[in-house]
């Protein structure tokens, strides 16, 4: 990223944080263990890709941060609880995330099913506060929680464990479906609730919602990758999982070097699709070759 993007990207972030350290000034919950460990991994946020998502494009339409402010913190905890409970042992059990200890292994299995559980919870809750506004917040709030559950992340993550040590009978089609709901459709979420919520040309919302999907296999081909050659300084999970785990993942399948022309390919679309927005995408631009690019 150039310095005006890194400086935009940190801006994001920061407005974020100060959306997510607003919400726990309100928040009072008992027993303490629970809000302890829900405020343990909200707090260690990574990237913040999909809150950033989210603000870049209400600004890109003309809107404010304060119009979906709500609903990315929403989305955060939505992705959140799902990276707790994916580490759980029953799912990729993993015991570092973000070059910290998993929920679990410190809180716990019991408590960190039940922070993800809360976490999920709290979402809906804002979500439907949300609704309040008006019908364009209802259509969006409708929006994350279907792309959320069973018609998409929850549907990816089954598919995922259910092909987990079966790659000779799964393939291309599988891979695919497991993609495109258990990473793509969040972020799908993140850059079209705001074209949503301005009740924006369905022109519009199609291309971003393809922007979305698009950015979403561009960042899960690269986290296939990382996990062969990732650096764990970097990344702050264990790598070398899917393949130790027999994953159906896009590097099981192509190999390294096919998924790096993929990944290459997918950055390019996304590119192309912000070209064709009649808005000023530079931002966009930007962070989606910051996450051809990343190393963490």
């Amino acid at each position: 990223m150039d310095t005006f993007s890194k400086q935009t990207m940190e801006t994001y972030v920061a407005s974020f944080e100060q959306v997510l350290a607003d919400y726990f000034e309100t928040l009072r919950i008992r027993p303490e263990i629970l809000s302890k460990s829900m405020r343990y991994s909200l707090e260690n946020g990574g990237k913040r890709l999909r809150p950033v998502l989210m603000f870049a494009t209400a600004q890109m339409l003309g809107g404010k941060i304060v119009d979906v402010a709500r609903l990315a913190l929403a989305l955060e905890m939505i992705h959140t609880y799902s990276l707790i409970h994916d580490d759980l042992p029953a799912m990729d059990n993993d015991d570092y995330r973000r070059g910290k200890l998993s929920n679990h292994k410190v809180f716990g299995e019991g408590q960190a099913i039940l922070a993800g559980d809360a976490l999920l919870n709290e979402a809906y809750s804002i979500c439907l506060a949300e609704c309040r506004k008006g019908r364009t917040y209802l259509a969006a709030a409708e929006q994350i929680c279907r792309n959320a559950g069973a018609f998409g992340m929850v549907a990816g993550q089954a598919a995922d464990l259910f092909y987990q040590g079966m790659t000779e009978q799964a393939g291309k089609t599988e891979a695919e479906f497991i993609v495109l709901n258990k990473t793509a459709k969040m972020i799908v979420s993140a850059v079209t609730v705001p074209v949503i919520v301005y009740d924006t040309d369905e022109n519009i919302v199609a291309l971003l919602a393809e922007f979305g999907k698009n950015l979403g296999f561009l960042f899960q081909i690269t986290d296939d990758m990382l996990d062969v050659n990732g650096d764990f300084n970097k990344l702050g999970k264990t790598i070398g999982k899917d393949a130790a785990e027999d994953k159906l993942s896009f590097v099981r399948l192509h190999g390294i070097d096919s998924c790096a022309q993929m990944a290459d390919r997918y950055r390019d679309l996304c590119l192309q699709i912000l070209n064709e927005l009649p808005f000023e995408s530079t931002f966009l631009a930007a962070l989606t070759v910051s996450v051809r690019n990343r190393e963490a």
